[in-house]
């Protein structure tokens, strides 16, 4: 019986942390795109996001088949639906500045430079979360403060913005580059629940 929940358990931290690693690739390629506006880097994130969906998809199915879990089913639940919104945000992005014709500012390469390194906190922590939760725990901290760094830059963002001329051509582009500030500010949001789930987690399981 024992053998049965170590290998649930396993599995559950397995697909959490593939999630998290998928993540991490994804707005590495987001940063990569921020700075050289190569299409192969979008393609690479959306074929990323894609992976990463699947992989959520395999989890839920997971959930639903196991009767007791040996972390709390909705912990896992919240925890995957968190990972997985920061890399769909980073997808959305790269469409919001298609679409709208948005070329990368300097604002936006720092915020994705800082989700970057988010994402890889988010990522040691779920590689830590199983064996060394204390570690776990530090990384989720980290992720939660490059967050707050995020906003930091978010609101600097934003006051430029409107800060320039109030002609007509200056607010279009101010909307618009708004906008993906925003797709932006969101995925940090997600990256902060992300680290609020996995400090419960390890509450509760030491």
């Amino acid at each position: 019986m024992l053998r049965i929940f170590k290998r649930k358990e396993d599995n559950f931290i397995s697909l959490i942390r593939r999630q998290a690693e998928l993540t991490l690739k994804g707005f590495e390629a987001l940063k990569n795109y921020m700075e050289t506006r190569n299409p192969e880097k979008a393609a690479e994130l959306a074929a990323t996001e894609k992976e990463a969906d699947e992989v959520r998809r395999i989890l839920i199915e997971e959930l639903n088949r196991t009767f007791v879990t040996p972390i709390d089913r909705e912990d896992i639940f919240a925890l995957s639906r968190a990972i997985d919104d920061m890399v769909d945000y980073a997808d959305s992005t790269i469409h919001e500045m298609e679409v709208l014709k948005v070329n990368p500012t300097e604002h936006m390469r720092r915020i994705v430079s800082l989700l970057r390194d988010a994402a890889s906190e988010i990522f040691l922590a779920t590689q830590r979360l199983k064996d060394h939760p204390g570690v776990s725990m530090e990384h989720a901290q980290r992720a939660k403060a490059l967050e707050n760094r995020v906003e930091t830059v978010y609101r600097e963002a934003l006051a430029e913005l409107f800060s320039g001329p109030e002609d007509v051509s200056h607010v279009v582009k101010m909307l618009k580059k708004r906008e993906v500030y925003r797709h932006l500010s969101n995925a940090a949001d997600r990256g902060d629940e992300a680290a609020n789930l996995i400090s419960d987690i390890v509450v509760k399981m030491t």
